[in-house]
C-alpha cells in the first residue's frame, strides 16, 4: 500500500510541512518520489518509524539525537542515554524552579511597590561601627562571612549592638566586578574599643541628608532600584557626597520568601 503525503500526513496526525522536515534532516526519508510529479509515497512501514520519532521527541530528545539513533540502527535509546536525558530534565527543572522563584517575587514586588513610602530623605546620625574590610571572592560569600566570622568576633569583644540594630555595606569598588570586590561590613556598636585581627573600630560623621530607597525583593533587583534612586536624585538637582551605604534588613538569613528581602540604599547628597 502506498500513501501519499497527505493521506500519511492524515493517518499519523502530523503535519505534511514536519514530514518534509523530517525528510530534508534525513530522519524519514518518502519510500517513492514521482521522477514527473516529484509526489512522494510512503509505505504503512513508515508509520512505525515516525511513530518511534514521536516518541523519542516526546521523551526529551532532540531531532539530533534522534537522527543518531536511527543511525544507529534503532528506534530506542539505550539506558544510559535514558539516564542522562532524566539528568538534564532534572536540571531544566531546577532552572525553571529558579527561574518561578524569581517570577513570585517579582509579582511580590510589585504588588507591594506602590503600598510602600519608597523613596525618602532622612538624616544619617553620626555612628560608631565594627568594620571588616576584605576582598570577597564573590557577592554571596557576604552572609556566611558575617554569620561565621564578624558576628562572633564581635560577640567575642563584648560589643553592644545598639538598638534597633544599624548594619551597613559600602562598596569600595570604582566600577562593577562580579568577584573579588572589596566590601566593608559595618555594625553599629556603642563604644570603641581596641581593634583586633579582625575588627576595626572607626567612626562615620553625620551625613545631614542621604536619598534612601526600600528595596524589596531578590538581591539582583537591586539594580533597578539604583536607577530609580539615581534618576530621583537627578531630578531633584541633588550632589552625590559620599559612598552609598547598602543596608540588609530582612533576608535569606531571616526570610525564606525572597519576596520579602528587604535591603535600603543610603546615598549622601547634598544641594550645593
Amino acid at each position: 500500500m502506498r500513501l501519499t503525503i497527505g493521506e500519511f500526513s492524515k493517518f499519523c496526525h502530523v503535519t505534511v510541512k514536519t514530514l518534509k522536515h523530517y525528510e530534508k534532516l534525513g530522519l524519514l526519508v518518502p519510500n517513492e518520489v514521482d521522477e514527473w510529479t516529484r509526489y512522494r509515497y510512503y509505505e504503512v512501514s513508515q508509520m512505525r518509524q515516525l511513530n518511534g520519532i514521536l516518541r523519542l521527541k516526546a521523551m526529551g530528545f532532540i531531532l539530533e539525537e534522534i537522527g543518531y539513533l536511527l543511525n544507529e540502527g534503532t528506534h530506542k535509546p539505550s539506558i544510559p542515554q535514558i539516564e542522562e536525558k532524566i539528568k538534564q530534565v532534572e536540571q531544566q527543572i531546577g532552572r525553571m524552579q529558579e527561574q518561578l522563584t524569581f517570577l513570585r517575587a517579582v509579582a511580590e514586588y510589585q504588588r507591594d511597590i506602590d503600598k510602600a513610602d519608597k523613596i525618602f530623605i532622612q538624616r544619617l546620625p553620626a555612628v560608631i561601627v565594627a568594620s571588616h574590610r576584605r576582598i570577597l571572592t564573590h557577592y554571596a560569600d557576604l552572609t556566611p562571612l558575617c554569620e561565621n566570622v564578624i558576628d562572633p568576633e564581635i560577640q567575642r569583644l563584648g560589643c553592644r549592638r545598639t538598638q534597633p540594630a544599624y548594619c551597613f555595606v559600602i562598596d569600595h569598588e570604582t566600577e562593577y566586578k562580579s568577584e573579588h570586590v572589596d566590601m566593608e561590613y559595618c555594625v553599629q556598636v556603642d563604644e570603641m574599643r581596641p581593634d583586633s585581627q579582625l575588627i576595626h573600630f572607626k567612626q562615620f560623621d553625620e551625613i545631614p541628608m542621604a536619598v534612601c530607597i526600600k528595596c524589596y525583593g531578590p538581591y539582583h533587583l537591586i539594580s533597578a532600584h539604583f536607577a530609580e534612586v539615581f534618576r530621583y536624585i537627578d531630578e531633584h538637582g541633588y550632589k552625590i557626597c559620599g559612598p552609598h551605604r547598602t543596608v540588609y534588613v530582612d533576608g535569606q538569613w531571616n526570610q525564606k520568601n525572597p519576596a520579602k528581602w528587604l535591603t535600603i540604599i543610603q546615598v549622601p547628597v547634598s544641594t550645593t
